[in-house]
């Protein structure tokens, strides 16, 4: 991989320097890194979309009440920090219920049981390797998401990418973290993505949209808003789901609010709520039912640390 500096790049781009190292310094430029002083950027690297001329879309259903979850959120905050047996048996509940139903919602066939043993290290007989591999990938993409929310560290494009990567290590590595280059289409849905051409053009634009339209919104807002737009794109080949339930709940996660688990038995509902904001840009049956996740988990969180 040949790699350039940001005066060249901003020769090809046909923009200035300044810009180019404002741009690295937003993280808006995949791949970029820096050594010393120096901004190197790969030469295939995509000029970031010009969010100046983003134009607000009119989404609908927005005005939901959220007195209930933030009430409850503030009684959990009485408690922090919370004590390391609470911080440990919450999280290896998650964890659990996290990745076996956002698995099973994408089809894969291990029982609550089976994926908590197969965290523990054990093989289950009769289930396939992409089913453990599905299982170990989605926990260190938990831990990922963690550590970006501990170190205080923005959701980018570079940082989506690695979160899928992690999704399907070892079970499509010629896809993972990458772009699709072919046209796909969602089972069950009215919605069609677009078409794979204009994929990385559709995420620059979303990114924008996160990164200075959505910061008015309410953090579930803005948490619904990020997965299902993200979903509408649906900007890789496989694991879309599991990447969009992720970066929902680092949304969530990052400010404080506790982690859903959309359940695989609400699962046609899921799907219909989105397919409604994909097609109508109403998000109000989708934030509702979230909102519905939310207040489960917060009154779970404070039976347990009650």
């Amino acid at each position: 991989m040949k790699y350039l500096t940001t005066k060249e790049v901003a020769s090809k781009w046909n923009v200035n320097d300044r810009r180019v190292r404002a741009l690295c310094e937003e993280g808006r430029v995949d791949g970029a890194f820096k050594v010393g002083k120096t901004w190197m950027i790969a030469e295939d690297a995509t000029k970031p979309y010009d969010a100046r001329k983003t134009i607000k879309k009119e989404y609908r259903g927005l005005n939901i009440n959220f007195s209930e979850i933030d009430t409850l959120k503030k009684k959990i905050d009485k408690h922090r920090p919370l004590s390391d047996s609470i911080v440990k048996s919450l999280r290896e509940k998650l964890i659990v219920e996290w990745t076996y139903n956002s698995n099973a919602i994408e089809g894969n066939t291990l029982t609550l049981s089976e994926t908590k043993v197969v965290l523990e290290g054990i093989t289950i007989g009769g289930k396939s390797v992409t089913e453990h591999l599905e299982t170990i990938n989605h926990k260190e993409a938990i831990e990922y998401l963690e550590n970006l929310i501990k170190e205080k560290k923005d959701l980018t494009e570079w940082t989506l990418k690695n979160i899928h990567q992690l999704i399907l290590k070892e079970i499509d590595d010629d896809n993972a973290g990458k772009y699709r280059n072919e046209n796909v289409t969602i089972s069950g849905a009215t919605h069609i993505p677009p078409n794979h051409m204009i994929i990385s053009d559709l995420m620059q634009k979303l990114f924008a949209e996160y990164d200075r339209e959505w910061n008015d919104y309410h953090p579930v807002i803005k948490a619904c808003l990020l997965h299902g737009e993200f979903v509408k794109i649906h900007p890789f080949v496989d694991g879309n789901g599991r990447t969009a339930r992720l970066i929902l709940n680092f949304e969530l996660m990052k400010h404080g609010y506790t982690p859903v688990v959309i359940t695989k038995d609400r699962r046609a509902e899921y799907y219909e709520a989105l397919d409604i904001a994909h097609t109508t840009l109403d998000y109000s049956k989708f934030i509702q039912l979230i909102s519905d996740f939310l207040v489960e988990s917060e009154s779970l969180w404070l039976r347990i640390i009650n």
